[in-house]
């Protein structure tokens, strides 16, 4: 890395690596699965491309990412080593403690829906007691799917699986939910519920 804090601290040495502007962003884009350079630079909207690209190759000289072949074509993709994926759990550390910090809306802000699939493992940690359900989170003419495991909440694209529900709701609503400021009942009438709502009681249950 070009800076250092000079350091012996764990804090400090981590903040070496991953303290930069966009490198824990960086890190957010590939914890939803690997990507191409042109799929991260379109899920980091105001990057530039030259500050991109050096990003990448100081994050890949210290060990977090690394490049893979694509599964089609000649291209590359970057993915986190198990090193890096390790990050997930002080990114869901932030992402509980910047609850205060979402409660006023995006403020003109952009947002890309697929960000929900790193902040919702965040906010929803309870491990499922028996058969757990999958449920369908529609957002933005997107289609999510979120399945409470013994290793936490996963969300991902929808990939055709059966949905016990689905639930069509604006981002902040679905957000306001997970960190437990609202419930179902308290916005029945804002939002779209297809299927078993028990089903989206369980996901959603503090």
């Amino acid at each position: 890395m070009s800076r250092s804090y000079g350091h012996y601290c764990g804090l400090a040495r981590a903040l070496d690596v991953i303290g930069d502007r966009w490198n824990l962003l960086i890190v957010r884009q590939l914890l939803m699965g690997p990507g191409r350079y042109r799929e991260l630079l379109d899920g980091l909207p105001g990057v530039a491309t030259n500050l991109l690209s050096d990003r990448l190759r100081d994050l890949e000289a210290a060990g977090v990412i690394e490049r893979r072949p694509a599964p089609t074509g000649n291209a590359v993709v970057y993915a986190l080593t198990p090193w890096g994926a390790e990050l997930r759990e002080p990114i869901n550390g932030l992402i509980r403690w910047s609850t205060p910090l979402m409660v006023r809306g995006p403020d003109g802000d952009p947002f890309h829906p697929e960000w929900l699939a790193v902040a919702l493992p965040a906010l929803i940690d309870h491990r499922p007691t028996g058969p757990s359900p999958t449920i369908g989170l529609a957002i933005d003419g997107q289609l999510f799917q979120a399945q409470a495991t013994d290793a936490g909440l996963e969300v991902a694209r929808h990939d055709g699986r059966p949905l016990d529900a689905v639930l069509h709701a604006e981002a902040m609503t679905i957000l306001g939910m997970a960190a437990g400021m609202l419930d179902l009942d308290d916005i029945r009438e804002q939002v779209e519920l297809e299927g078993d709502e028990d089903a989206l009681r369980a996901i959603f249950a503090r």
